[in-house]
């Protein structure tokens, strides 16, 4: 899980500057309620052919500036900033270890996401929207709950890592 964890952090460029921006709450919220369209726009495929690639393309277009375009949050006590700062911590453990327990919880949740993303693929090859929707609701529900783990773990690291203390505002 790692390297897909350090995969998505390369292929976004995530600097400094650019995770400070995720950390604003209208970012993660929009990303998050990003995923509904690209579901909509990769099912359209039994509707439009490949035409479907042309939302798909704006949407991975906005993925990549979504945390470019946001300032970066006046305080970073929301739940979104603590997750998304937290993720942080967690794609950062390498230099500093965090507790075994989230990590485990963490693995867990991407194995859950796994399973539900290759039940999308599934209803999409069917054409079976219910399983579809479905699993594509679950990827959603794996998503928040792994945000709300990373949350708990920043509120958990940052207490005793003079670094991360600082990214508190």
């Amino acid at each position: 899980m790692t390297g897909l964890f350090q995969f998505f952090a390369t292929l976004f460029q995530m600097d400094e500057r650019v995770w400070e921006r995720h950390a604003n709450p209208w970012s993660v919220w929009t990303r998050l309620a990003t995923f509904p369209l690209i579901m909509l726009a990769i099912w359209s495929w039994h509707w439009v052919g490949w035409y479907c690639l042309i939302p798909l393309v704006l949407l991975a277009i906005w993925l990549w500036l979504n945390p470019r375009i946001f300032p970066p949050p006046a305080s970073t006590q929301s739940w979104a900033s603590r997750a998304v700062l937290g993720e942080r911590i967690f794609l950062l453990r390498v230099m500093q270890p965090v507790p075994v327990e989230h990590t485990n919880v963490a693995t867990l949740l991407g194995v859950g996401t796994t399973v539900s993303g290759f039940l999308m693929v599934a209803g999409f090859l069917a054409a079976e929207p219910f399983t579809y929707v479905a699993a594509g609701i679950g990827v959603i529900v794996f998503k928040l709950w792994f945000c709300d783990r990373m949350a708990w773990l920043f509120d958990e690291i940052s207490e005793d890592v003079p670094e991360y203390r600082a990214w508190r505002r």
